[in-house]
């Protein structure tokens, strides 16, 4: 894969010339040129044939012939991005798919918020404390938590940061998915011991009839050799526009522009705007591509992003990743369903079932019931069940910690538990039980379904 020798060159810089919101104020543009400058002479961190086989899964996903699973942080930090951190999300996510696998009687696409996700959208640009204003945090690749006017300027030297970063965390995902931890045998292991737990114990039936079904897979002699493996593709929002386009790359086989950054890349619903510069960016690159749809996302607004995004109908580009609030998918989702398919054109439907279910706590912290989150999910696959379309998979907010950020769930987690383990810098998450639970409710469902 090529880079151009000048960004200014490039197709896909065509971005410059639409309106880009949520980019930080970098004071030093030169910095900006000279950080992209290098960037685009860095080594792809994922390749085009991964790129296009996780454009053929999704493509599957949305004909019902598989399910995906999308999980990972809110926003990834630098200090978190160690092995141990990174061990305990791949195992959430083999678990979790172990389950959906099972429910959904087909191949689950695993996808992490991971190796990218560095960066978020702000509802404010800034942030008051004590009287004293600086700019919002908007993740690791702009600036720092810290409160301090020096921590809050955005620095673009963190987009070489965020690379390397990525680098190494695709280093690690590469070893754990491909040296053995992956096993299918040791990964069902874990669950066992996740349902020995008496607040699980709803779940213990379902994980027996998993466990009959992997002894007598070992019984009829199938290759756990070949199970030892599996494929993790890296996603994230497309927020930062100079990072992502120094990351775009010319494929030499087909002569098409890829975004090296991450195999799936989505705008979110602040970023999605048709004549937009993250739109016009993501329509030129050949990567799968996501975009979130909140509850006012109107048909008209989602066969726009169709005919930009998608317009040849390609199986597999395009996915739309709804995020209504379990109080809103219901009234909002069966009107964008029944344009899609009155449309025509193949579109992949996953659901967010967090960001529309964000609440304060008594005690002030950001905070979801995990009740309210699996009634989104519920209200998702109901509209698809009348509509006659393909709820193709979940994409979630979760490590695999056991922090006290969201409430509910069968351990019956309160407002009064989340100081005791509240870490996230943005967004709260589902701890490793609750994202467990989760995988085992939605398992249920599909499994019913499928019958």
């Amino acid at each position: 894969m090529n880079a151009p020798d000048s960004g200014s060159d490039a197709p896909w810089d065509s971005w410059r010339s639409h309106d880009a919101v949520q980019q930080p104020d970098y004071p030093d543009s030169s910095a900006v040129r000279e950080v992209a400058a290098k960037l685009r002479r860095q080594p792809p961190l994922v390749f085009a044939g991964e790129v296009d086989d996780l454009r053929e899964w999704l493509g599957a996903a949305g004909r019902g012939e598989a399910f995906v699973l999308t999980g990972g942080d809110c926003a990834e930090t630098f200090a978190e991005s160690t092995a141990d951190h990174l061990r305990l999300k791949i195992q959430t996510l083999l678990q979790m798919a172990v389950v959906l696998t099972y429910g959904a009687s087909m191949p689950v696409v695993k996808i992490g918020r991971i190796a990218g996700q560095y960066a978020k959208p702000r509802s404010k640009d800034t942030e008051t404390r004590g009287g004293v204003t600086l700019p919002s945090y908007r993740g690791d690749a702009v600036n720092s938590f810290e409160f301090t006017a020096e921590a809050r300027t955005p620095d673009p030297h963190r987009l070489l940061d965020t690379y390397h970063h990525a680098a190494a965390t695709l280093n690690l995902i590469r070893a754990f998915t491909k040296g053995g931890y992956a096993d299918l045998r040791l990964v069902h292991h874990w669950n066992r011991g996740f349902t020995a737990n008496p607040a699980y114990a709803r779940y213990e039936s379902l994980a027996e009839e998993i466990h009959r079904a992997v002894k007598f897979m070992e019984a009829a002699g199938a290759d756990f050799d070949s199970l030892r493996e599996v494929d993790l593709y890296s996603s994230h929002e497309a927020l930062l526009l100079e990072y992502e386009s120094a990351m775009t790359r010319i494929d030499s086989r087909t002569g098409r522009a890829y975004d090296t950054s991450g195999h799936f890349l989505w705008v979110g619903e602040r970023t999605r705007d048709l004549d937009g510069a993250h739109v016009e960016l993501l329509r030129r690159i050949r990567n799968p591509i996501g975009v979130k749809l909140g509850p006012t996302t109107t048909p008209e607004q989602m066969l726009g992003l169709v005919k930009r995004l998608n317009p040849d109908g390609q199986e597999g580009r395009l996915t739309f990743i709804t995020r209504m609030g379990a109080d809103r998918i219901r009234d909002c989702l069966p009107a964008l369903l029944e344009a899609a398919k009155a449309d025509g054109r193949p579109v992949t439907w996953m659901t967010d079932p967090m960001h529309g279910n964000t609440i304060t706590s008594s005690s002030g912290y950001k905070t979801r019931r995990f009740e309210t989150i699996m009634d989104e999910v519920k209200g998702f696959f109901e509209a698809h069940d009348d509509a006659g379309t393909v709820p193709g998979g979940i994409h979630v907010e979760l490590t695999g910690d056991d922090v006290t950020e969201i409430v509910g769930g069968s351990e019956e987690l309160d407002e009064a538990s989340l100081a005791s383990r509240y870490e996230t810098l943005v967004d709260p998450r589902l701890n490793h039980q609750q994202s467990l639970e989760l995988a085992f409710q939605v398992a249920e469902h599909l499994k019913r379904s499928g019958e």
